[in-house]
């Protein structure tokens, strides 16, 4: 009978697993191949064998061939792209988690206009980010809103030309992305905080404990699973950032002259992009470093998170 039902699950999980083999299992296979593939050609399928040199182009450790021109130039990724990256991840991460967890105890504590607030701040994670980065370059302009606010007219962050620096950039690029990230992360602490059990917050205000150590000794420590949740997935969606680039700067942001706003997923698009079919070798190369500083990251943190997180 035992027998039976399996056959019968198997039968019914059937069309995802095969769906999760073609469209997920095989690129991951087929992308960690290619990338050992020398002078590879996605057209034809022909390559000469297997290499270790799309590795070292990609981490600067050979020249690109002149035969490959486009956006796969020689130090890009170890000198542009995975600085940039681990700026934003490290910036932007940390800073949104607490505002995040902030504005949700916040909520938590009102009961007048609550699901309208809580609407309101999630409103943002539903508008497409190239929209937004957009409606940024426009607070951010010389004469924008951001400017006026802080009474500093003239001062450039996101227009493209010399007299535009790299810190500058990057502090208006990290603005847009923690504003975007926050409402998500709002809404899935809102939900950890609903389910908190209130006699323990009872017990807290029966011994008048200040509301900062009730929110370290109390709430932070019940809230440690989406708090680990949260922080790893907001890690492994920083590392995988270009569109909030795409959105504020455009292609512009990785032709500067005095700095670059590369980043390890843009890198890829553009090897893939290239219109060269022989750069495919090296976006899958690529594609694997940054696949494997991700996985690092995260085990970290799930190792971290062994000792720290209460369920």
């Amino acid at each position: 009978m035992e027998k039976k039902n399996s056959y019968k699950a198997w039968i019914y999980l059937a069309p995802t697993l095969i769906l999760l083999a073609v469209f997920t299992l095989y690129p991951i296979i087929n992308t960690f191949v290619i990338s050992f593939m020398d002078n590879y050609s996605y057209i034809s399928g022909s390559f000469d064998g297997f290499t270790l040199d799309n590795y070292g182009v990609i981490l600067g450790l050979e020249s690109f061939p002149d035969t490959m021109p486009g956006a796969g130039q020689t130090l890009a990724f170890t000198q542009f792209a995975l600085p940039n990256t681990l700026i934003i991840a490290f910036v932007t991460v940390p800073i949104s988690v607490i505002i995040s967890l902030l504005i949700a105890v916040w909520l938590n504590s009102i009961k007048l206009f609550r699901s309208f607030f809580q609407t309101l701040f999630f409103l943002p994670y539903v508008t497409n980010i190239i929209a937004v980065g957009m409606v940024f370059s426009v607070i951010f302009a010389p004469s924008g809103l951001f400017n006026s606010i802080l009474g500093i007219e003239g001062t450039n962050w996101v227009n493209i030309g010399p007299d535009l620096n790299y810190a500058n950039a990057m502090t208006a690029l990290c603005i847009e992305i923690i504003w975007y990230e926050c409402p998500y992360k709002i809404l899935i602490f809102a939900s950890g905080l609903q389910g908190i059990n209130k006699q323990y917050y009872e017990a807290a205000r029966m011994d008048s404990t200040p509301k900062y150590k009730v929110l370290t000794k109390v709430t932070i420590p019940l809230l440690s699973p989406q708090i680990m949740y949260i922080t790893v997935t907001s890690f492994i969606d920083a590392f995988k950032e270009y569109q909030a680039v795409v959105g504020l700067f455009g292609d512009r942001g990785t032709q500067a002259g005095s700095f670059n706003l590369y980043t390890c997923a843009y890198y890829i698009y553009d090897m893939v992009s290239s219109g060269n079919p022989h750069t495919i070798q090296y976006a899958c190369a690529a594609a694997v470093i940054l696949f494997l500083i991700i996985l690092v990251f995260t085990l970290i943190q799930l190792y971290v998170g062994k000792k720290r997180v209460h369920y």
